[in-house]
């Protein structure tokens, strides 16, 4: 399968008690992407600096190209602070601003866009106006657009993220951010209702909803499809989601139908929660090992 994907946004580094790790939910989708045999585009920027450095050398070690990637003089490359005292909702302070708050436009990243099949992208890195500039210019020269929301507070508002919306044919977010978006329009504490009140208001071709250990939604042609959550022991769910949009489109671009597609990234979904970190290598063996003793 030769889709060309492209993903934009954020790549940084997790402050974790444990030590840091690789991290950026645009990241950490092109290496799952990677990890699961596509060739994905990456674009973001880091410092001129020792963890920049560290960076690149990290997706150089999960094979990804480093062409995309900007190398900034003036802005560190970015750090999060992580919190897990709940394991299963992780929260952030992100640092701010940084190397990825300035990501440029140029001819080659533009002609990269035009040239794919699909453009992946999130709400973070238009925090600043120098991205969300270069966002929305690479967005206009876009075929299928896939909006990782990924709301990140205080990092986000309303009017931007309408926009985001706009913009997309696909849509991929966890309940709690479909909650604080469809509660800007009043809708009914019902996660389907809310499902087709998106879809209709911003014109999707699909919406994607991750339940955490419940599971996930998919609304798609006017059928919602439901895969339960697998029960597994937790280490942290960082990169979970990510693994499992990774999987969603791998599956679904390939001419997977949509259950079997959600079925597969509920379960590597799953399986990226047992392990610390968020982008540890889920192989086919083990992904088909899971589903066999959970079908």
């Amino acid at each position: 399968m030769c889709t060309e994907i492209v993903i934009f946004g954020e790549m940084l580094w997790d402050m974790l008690p444990s030590g840091k790790q690789p991290g950026g939910a645009p990241m950490n989708v092109a290496i799952h992407l990677k990890n699961f045999g596509l060739d994905p585009a990456f674009i973001s920027r880091v410092g001129n600096d020792d963890l920049g450095v560290e960076l690149l050398d990290y997706l150089t070690g999960q094979g990804l190209s480093t062409q995309w990637i900007q190398t900034g003089q003036t802005h560190l490359t970015g750090i999060v602070k992580v919190n897990l005292t709940d394991k299963t909702e992780v929260t952030y302070k992100i640092v701010q601003p940084v190397a990825w708050d300035y990501i440029q436009v140029t001819p080659a990243n533009k002609k990269q866009v035009q040239e794919a099949d699909v453009f992946v992208y999130g709400t973070l890195a238009v925090r600043s106006q120098q991205s969300k500039e270069t966002l929305f210019e690479l967005l206009h020269e876009a075929k299928l657009k896939v909006f990782d929301v990924n709301i990140r507070p205080p990092h986000f508002d309303r009017a931007t993220t309408e926009l985001l919306l706009r913009e997309a044919n696909i849509v991929k977010m966890n309940e709690h951010e479909l909650a604080t978006v469809a509660d800007w329009y009043g809708i009914s504490p019902d996660n389907e209702t809310r499902m087709k009140f998106l879809s209709e208001k911003f014109s999707l071709q699909m919406v994607i909803v991750t339940l955490g250990a419940e599971g996930a939604k998919v609304l798609y042609q006017d059928e919602i499809t439901i895969q339960e959550g697998y029960e597994v022991e937790v280490q942290d769910t960082i990169g979970s989601g990510d693994s499992f949009l990774a999987m969603f489109l791998k599956e679904y671009l390939s001419g997977t139908n949509i259950s079997e597609a959600l079925r597969k990234a509920c379960a590597v979904g799953a399986i990226v929660a047992t392990y610390q970190g968020a982008t540890p290598s889920v192989s086919e063996s083990e992904l088909d090992h899971f589903l066999t003793i959970n079908h």
